[in-house]
């Protein structure tokens, strides 16, 4: 994966047993990171990449179980839920949220692990 010019050393995706492991999703526009936009947007962008990604991997968002999600403000916290309930309507899965400095000027990272059996 290329990030502003540079390569990381990670996987999009890793399945494990009937697990599949995302690696950290962050908002990409336009093949660049999204240091641009409000909460919501940026949730919209990370959680429509992470629907490709476990489409790529035979899944879907019903097969997520767990999410880990990273914000910058802490006032963001509503904007995001407002979105990430849009994409995880009934059953959501467990999910754990805090508050931290990126590594890249965006607002918002998930990362999610779904089981496909």
């Amino acid at each position: 994966m290329v990030i502003g010019g540079r390569t990381l050393s990670l996987s999009k995706a890793i399945k494990a047993g009937g697990f599949v492991f995302l690696t950290g999703q962050i908002p990409f526009k336009d093949g660049a990171p999204m240091t641009s936009g409000n909460i919501q947007e940026q949730t919209e962008a990370v959680l429509t990449e992470i629907q490709s990604t476990l489409k790529d991997a035979g899944c879907d968002l019903t097969h997520v179980v767990k999410a880990m999600v990273w914000l910058r403000d802490r006032k963001d916290f509503p904007g995001f839920n407002e979105i990430y309930g849009k994409y995880f309507p009934s059953e959501p899965p467990a999910r754990s949220a805090v508050v931290s400095e990126l590594l890249v000027d965006v607002r918002v990272e998930v990362e999610v692990v779904a089981y496909s059996g």
